[in-house]
């Protein structure tokens, strides 16, 4: 069993855990690239977004995780335009081999905390990722009362995680405090797909009440239900924030070592919308 994500805390930042996508219940599949059109518009608003059409990051939108943060990672986290800007129209994360604050290598961490929280509703994002041994990218939500219930009694949902060291896998997730890797029941599911390296592809979820369904390229792979045994199964019915970072090596990412030689590792993002139903 992998060494799963620990919480800390430093620098004035809620150090939060990561999802591995292994352990409990598992599915796999494949799936090849589709187009993935929007939401209609019959069916769902458009409630946030961000194209990323400028060089900076809007801070009504984005917020920042700073510094060492979990799963034995050896990045520190910055906000600085070196690790994270706009560029191209894109979101540009970028994971960098150099010496900063006592550690070997840098890169970012996003979130939405405190500036747009929500319960229900269809996240979509569309992304290349970065290739090559010890890159951890990942999109996924957390629990905004996480600071007063705990990881992972928030609720924890992984909309996407891709390991350096098996690049076509993407992995779907669900931890709650009665499904989480502690005890050996956490729900996931995999993926196979085209090189996520080479092309953007659109991860996306979609939430309900009774349950949550992921995708990729519009084909689901993943789905878990409400039981209506309670928070314990179920704690998906208060709101979450979206968090995008790229972790560098770690409990999961740096399991096969860190090939230096793919530095610096480009994690691009097109675009990140959240829809809700009318």
């Amino acid at each position: 069993m992998l060494t799963r994500p620990q919480c800390h805390e430093a620098l004035f930042v809620l150090l939060l855990s990561t999802a591995l996508a292994c352990g409990g219940d598992s599915a796999s599949a494949r799936v090849t690239q589709s187009p993935t059109p929007t939401p209609a518009t019959g069916n769902w608003t458009l409630v946030f977004g961000d194209e990323f059409d400028t060089p900076t990051l809007d801070p009504a939108k984005w917020g920042y995780e700073l510094g060492y943060i979990r799963n034995s990672e050896k990045q520190y986290y910055t906000s600085r335009s070196e690790n994270v800007r706009g560029e191209g129209g894109n979101l540009l994360i970028e994971g960098r081999k150099e010496s900063y604050q006592g550690y070997g290598y840098t890169s970012a961490s996003i979130n939405t905390r405190g500036r747009f929280e929500f319960t229900y509703g269809r996240v979509e994002v569309r992304a290349k990722l970065p290739a090559g041994k010890g890159a951890w990218p990942a999109i996924w939500m957390l629990g905004t009362n996480i600071g007063q219930a705990g990881w992972p009694t928030c609720g924890e949902i992984d909309i996407m995680e891709n390991v350096g060291f098996d690049p076509l896998r993407i992995h779907g997730s669900v931890h709650t405090a009665a499904y989480n890797h502690t005890i050996g029941t956490q729900k996931t599911a995999t993926v196979t797909i085209a090189d996520p390296s080479q092309d953007f592809h659109v991860y996306a979820m979609e939430w309900f009440a009774d349950h949550l369904d992921v995708f990729v390229d519009g084909q689901k792979y993943f789905t878990f239900k409400n039981e209506g045994t309670g928070a314990r199964t179920w704690p998906f019915d208060k709101p979450q924030y979206l968090l995008v970072n790229l972790a560098i090596g770690g409990s999961w990412g740096g399991q096969q070592g860190i090939d230096d030689t793919r530095f610096p590792q480009r994690y691009l993002v097109d675009y990140v919308r959240v829809y809700q139903q009318k």
